[in-house]
């Protein structure tokens, strides 16, 4: 071992001796002899570059696939990229300059392609880097051929069985991003906006007050509501109003979902301002015209607003009715919005032909596959409960965009039939491939493709499929895949990656996806906000940290959040795991020079049984928690053993038997040369999750000539990890402690070194302290550098006398 640790030099030839080993690709042997762990890893969307974030999260996943691999069980860790869709689309239209819309279609598909190919090798490179011990022979794109064609599979089988529907719908559309959205990808957004109240004219000519933040819907009200039970309108009944500055007359209908203490108790029904005017035009069967166009534009011929955008149109507005004495009041306030989450800008309803998933009927369903699935931590589940609570819409799955996976379907102008495309022609773009035949339904030749992609969630949840698929192409075993062993992902996708999962295992098979989803936080920015690409507040990007940084490091900053809690990113604390491998490699240079390998069978010195026994504690609370998949905990564990027990006291108390070799017998001190090499090992694998990179480094230095595996990441805890209970040792040390403490501190208060020495050490215990102190005296007097130890039962002053440069010292034990 050099003296120093450079990661530099480590780090490169670690990954290659990993590679050319084939570390973490996980051989069929292991599988046919050990329990399957199989990993849902989350496919990083290939948005642009990654952040801090995605460090802190897939680090998590990776400290639980090594310790469950050297647990025994053979770790299936594949690896997806998720690269279609409209994140991607947004990527490379502002990377290139350029739209899809002004591209055309194909031109724009191809540049996709290309532009995700780099990225992917770009994040795969980055993530090999930090010591993500995946198997990258293991990987799947949700825009490859076998993607297209699970996907486009899954989209035949839930139409068939009637969860999937086609309907011209009022939806939830993005003009920003041109295309619709689901309701799992909205965000609340809190915008001060204006409130006008506005005079409508009731039949007998009495002014009708209504307040509204939408004034640029005037245009397409149909009809006026007032709730029943409302005294002041009452009289309404089956009556008309008509709509300021357009003169149209619309009905006057009792509605009792109106509140009567919001506004004036009044509200125009309009296509579309929200939701409740969707729900309003259902109800009561309303007819409509649509004036907003996907452009987010007017209809050009809308009076007064056509061709206008949406705030443009609402300052005209405005501006008409003030000219005509229509306004009667105005006030600012703030106002709830629903606002994309990609693009930040404000939702609108716009009514299209869209395909959905059926998912408000099977409610229960969903609630009772969430309960089956064991949450980590479990509070997290309550985020699940409470979406599927509140679904409000059927799952929208149509997308107005190019680079995604199209609906394998055509459809026939003349009946409105939907021809499904056969199995054997998947993956197939419609749009490509005509469909030449006659309609099947009604004869009719008018045949036209479906002209929509999939949502990209609606891929993403296919991800277990995914897997499997990855899985029984390199493996043969009668061991079912499915559900997988753990889902790991980040809080703020539950609604989507973890719920549209969890329907699609319901859907296609009825049973849950996994049986553990384990939720991480969020890295902070130093203003508390979550750190995103789209927020473009990373301090600092995982490259450049690594050219400052082991990787160890980061990743040992990353191992100390807790699950599901969000932790402000701190460079500083970088310094703490710095602090710790320079410790550890110190550490081991100390066990290279003294250990030597032979079998521990039943050891003598009560320091080494002392020492054991800890060990034997720490590993079963270190299981105990990472089981749990609590690695902070585990870390926690190790690190108290590794700094308080073992560097603190163990090394520091058994040096004298090095240094001064005369005053121990060669039984002993080759009892605790075998200790050390044994603790040493433990170590390292104990710690080999969390710092994959200096841990093999020590390994391979100290351990690799005597062991089979060329990598301590394919060794075994149980392999080395034995039992010992010597709880009696554990009394003696803790008293021989006590007694080291005291003296050091006797020392230190008279500003002198620890290395003086003291003429007699006299202590002041009872018989069973002293007996047991006796165990350990030699240790003792080497630590203190006592010439002679004397024990009295008379009640003393803890003091440290210096007569002639000769120091005597009294203690209390």
């Amino acid at each position: 071992m050099e003296k120093k640790y450079d990661h530099q030099l480590q780090e490169p030839r670690l990954k290659k001796l990993w590679k050319d080993h084939a570390v973490y690709q996980m051989a069929q042997k292991e599988l046919d002899s050990r329990p399957l762990f199989s990993i849902d890893t989350p496919p990083p969307t290939i948005s642009g570059a990654l952040h801090i974030g995605h460090i802190f999260s897939y680090t998590h996943t990776d400290l639980i696939a090594r310790y469950k691999r050297m647990s025994g069980n053979a770790v299936f860790y594949p690896f997806g990229f998720d690269d279609n869709g409209l994140p991607t689309e947004r990527f490379v239209e502002k990377k290139k300059g350029v739209t899809a819309f002004s591209m055309g279609r194909s031109a724009f598909i191809e540049l996709c392609l290309q532009e995700t190919s780099a990225v992917e090798h770009t994040f795969q490179e980055l993530f090999e880097t930090m010591g993500l011990s995946i198997d990258w022979n293991h990987v799947y794109s949700t825009i490859d051929a076998q993607t297209r064609t699970l996907s486009q599979k899954s989209f035949i089988e839930l139409y068939n069985k009637k969860y999937i529907y086609r309907k011209q719908e009022p939806a939830l559309y993005c003009t920003t991003c041109y295309t619709s959205v689901a309701q799992a990808e909205l965000d609340d957004a809190e915008k001060e906006t204006l409130m006008t109240t506005i005079s409508f004219r009731a039949d007998d000519g009495a002014a009708l007050p209504i307040a509204t933040t939408r004034p640029e819907f005037l245009a397409s009200c149909v009809a006026v509501l007032y709730n029943p039970q409302d005294a002041r309108y009452a009289h309404l009944k089956e009556t008309y109003a008509t709509v300021p500055l357009y003169n149209v007359k619309v009905p006057l209908l009792a509605e009792e979902t109106v509140k009567i203490d919001k506004g004036t108790g009044l509200v125009m029904c309009c296509a579309f301002g929200d939701s409740s005017d969707i729900e309003w035009i259902k109800k009561h069967a309303l007819p409509f015209t649509q004036i907003l166009q996907k452009d987010g534009r007017f209809s050009a011929d809308v009076s007064l607003i056509g061709s206008l955008k949406v705030k443009p149109a609402r300052e005209k507005i405005l501006t008409e009715l003030a000219a005509h004495g229509l306004i009667t009041e105005q006030k600012q306030m703030l106002h709830s919005v629903n606002i994309h989450e990609r693009c930040k800008n404000e939702i609108e309803f716009l009514n299209l032909a869209q395909w959905f998933i059926d998912i408000k009927s099977h409610k229960q369903d969903f609630f009772d596959m969430g309960g089956q699935v064991s949450w980590h931590p479990g509070y997290m589940k309550s985020r699940y409960d409470n979406w599927v609570e509140h679904i409000n819409w059927d799952w929208c799955i149509s997308r107005q965009r190019f680079f995604g996976i199209p609906f394998p379907c055509w459809h026939c102008t003349d009946c409105a039939a939907v021809i499904i495309a056969e199995p054997s022609q998947l993956p197939i773009d419609p749009q490509e491939t005509a469909y030449n035949k006659p309609c099947p339904e009604c004869g009719g030749t008018q045949i036209v493709p479906d002209m929509d992609v999939m949502d990209t969630w609606n891929t993403s949840s296919l991800t277990p499929y995914l897997c499997e698929q990855l899985f029984k192409k390199a493996h043969s075993t009668s061991k079912p895949f499915l559900p997988m062993s753990m889902r790991p992902q980040a809080h703020d996708i539950i609604r989507t990656w973890a719920f549209d999962t969890i329907v699609k295992s319901w859907m296609h098979n009825k049973h849950i996806p996994w049986r553990d989803i384990v939720i991480s936080g969020h890295v902070l920015s130093t203003e508390k906000q979550k750190i995103s690409k789209s927020q473009g507040n990373s301090p600092l990007e995982p490259e450049n940290l690594l050219k400052v940084y082991p990787a160890d490091v980061i990743r040992y900053w990353t191992a100390g959040a807790q699950l599901g809690t969000d932790t402000a990113f701190a460079e500083n604390q970088f310094k703490i795991g710095q602090r710790l491998m320079v410790k550890l490699w110190n550490a081991c240079l100390f066990i290279k020079e003294h250990a030597q390998k032979q079998q521990i069978n039943q050891p003598h010195d009560p320091l080494n049984q002392w020492i054991l026994h800890k060990a034997t504690i720490t590993f079963t609370a270190y299981q105990e928690a990472f089981e749990k998949y609590q690695f902070h905990k585990a870390l926690e564990i190790i690190e108290r053993f590794f700094w308080n027990d073992w560097c603190d006291n163990y090394l520091e108390l058994v040096k004298d038997q090095f240094f001064n070799p005369d005053c121990y017998t060669a039984s002993q001190s080759n009892e605790t040369r075998a200790v050390l090499h044994h603790i040493g090992y433990e170590l390292i694998q104990w710690y080999a999750p969390f710092l994959p990179y200096i841990t093999d480094a020590i390994y391979q230095d100290l351990y690799r000539t005597e062991q089979e595996k060329p990598s301590i990441h394919q060794t075994q805890y149980n392999s080395e990890q034995q039992q010992f209970s010597f709880p009696d040792s554990v009394n003696t040390i803790e008293l021989l402690l006590k007694a080291v403490s005291q003296v050091r501190k006797l020392k230190t208060d008279a500003t002198l070194s620890l290395k003086t020495d003291i003429e007699t050490l006299t202590i002041s215990c009872d018989n069973g302290t002293q007996e047991q102190l006796g165990l350990v005296e030699k240790i003792l007097a080497g630590v203190a550098r006592s010439k002679s130890i004397v024990y009295t039962r008379e009640t003393l002053e803890q003091k440290l006398t210096n007569m002639d440069d000769k120091y005597d010292a009294v203690i209390v034990v």
